[in-house]
């Protein structure tokens, strides 16, 4: 088996760390310097005899590795195993950006839109500059079906502000809408989905037990406020303490949902090496929102730089007790806390119905094998109660399911 990396996730070996590209190793065990390897290639290569020289290569013994290796080095992200059980990532390039941000703009081709005072730079793109009143947002154009992912955000915030003098911070988003500007570090209030906030700075002058920065995460379904006055402590599911500011090394945050677990972990100590912030299982985030971030400032200031956001698909074994526990949900929730009611619609259930059972028609019209008892059998588990805005179906071999988007 070939293991090879880039970007950053826990080793192979289970232990926690960041990959580096230019180290690959065979399972024979011997180390492979990628780079050395890629420019002796290229000048044997040369513009003189490169053909005849490759074809040579490819026939000599270990031609068909050689050609394996520089077909993994020329096509990017392959998978990797990011634990001890039977878990590897793919790299899911709609849902990233990079260096040099050429998916960023405003064009139908864009993978990712800009709003307000956000602007693209060459090493970074800058959601606020370190100027009062100033608010950005960057936005995934591209919605997010995966069942389990992690995403891992390279960014720093920096600026001229002395202690408690600096503000207001970030947030990384995983909602329902998007391109909502707002007072939640430049987001929507009262969202749909997850938020992680970084946040600089303590509004609530009373309390000593934290230090700020901070980090803390929030799950919404759309009915409860963020608190700015008590910095989110009401509604958050947890947090540590996070010195992010004015670093002379990368900042690194990474946000894992896997199995209805999450974890949030962060690099900013210099030593490429996870460390643990926030763990809360039964989390339940519905499929098809999208990814996003966004930063605000008030009377004071900061730079809040993002230099890339990396989301990886992670393909995970479960036992057939985990299938029927981990089916899609369609609003935002955490097991053993009680939110209230979100905003519903009176029309949604009649109008999910009516809609599901058009197209059951239209498919049984087009395929002739779907019956009327999988669509009844179908029709009992749509969670029409909730605020649905569109249904849609999708037909394997032999029956039909019936999806709907909250």
């Amino acid at each position: 088996m070939l293991t090879c990396g880039g970007g950053g996730s826990r080793r192979a070996n289970g232990t926690r760390g960041r990959w580096f590209s230019g180290l690959m190793a065979w399972d024979t065990g011997r180390a492979f310097n990628e780079g050395t390897a890629v420019g002796k290639m290229a000048a044997a290569l040369g513009p003189s005899g490169w053909w005849q020289r490759w074809r040579r290569r490819l026939s000599a013994r270990n031609g068909s590795r050689m050609l394996l290796l520089l077909l993994l080095v020329g096509s990017g992200q392959g998978p990797r195993q990011v634990g001890a059980g039977q878990t590897f990532e793919y790299l899911k390039r709609e849902h990233s950006l990079s260096k040099p941000y050429q998916g960023v703009g405003t064009g139908s081709s864009s993978l990712w839109n800009l709003m307000g005072n956000a602007m693209v730079m060459t090493q970074y793109i800058r959601l606020t500059p370190d100027m009062q009143s100033k608010q950005g947002a960057l936005w995934n154009r591209v919605p997010c079906f995966l069942r389990d992912w992690e995403l891992q955000v390279h960014f720093k915030i920096h600026g001229q502000g002395k202690k408690n003098l600096h503000g207001d911070g970030l947030a990384i988003w995983y909602t329902k809408d998007r391109m909502q500007p707002g007072p939640v570090f430049g987001n929507m209030d009262k969202f749909v989905g997850l938020g992680v906030f970084v946040d600089t700075y303590p509004n609530e002058e009373k309390q000593q037990e934290r230090v700020f920065p901070y980090i803390s995460a929030m799950v919404n379904n759309g009915s409860l406020s963020y608190d700015h006055e008590r910095d989110g402590r009401p509604t958050e599911l947890g947090g540590c303490t996070a010195i992010v500011r004015n670093l002379h090394y990368d900042t690194f945050l990474v946000i894992r949902y896997v199995k209805r677990h999450l974890t949030i972990m962060m690099d900013i100590d210099g030593k490429h090496e996870w460390r643990d912030c926030i763990e809360v299982p039964g989390v339940r985030l519905p499929r098809g929102y999208y990814f996003g971030t966004s930063s605000i400032t008030g009377d004071l200031s900061d730079n809040h730089d993002v230099i890339s956001l990396k989301l990886f698909e992670l393909t995970v074994e479960r036992t057939p007790e985990e299938e029927k526990l981990h089916r899609d949900v369609f609003l935002p929730s955490v097991d053993n806390m009680k939110l209230p009611e979100g905003p519903q619609s009176d029309l949604a259930e009649s109008w999910c119905a009516s809609r599901s059972l058009y197209d059951f028609m239209v498919a049984r019209r087009i395929t002739g094998k779907v019956t009327s008892s999988v669509f009844r059998h179908q029709k009992q588990h749509l969670p029409c109660d909730l605020t649905v805005w569109r249904c849609f179906w999708t037909l394997e071999p032999a029956e039909l399911h019936v999806w709907c988007l909250s």
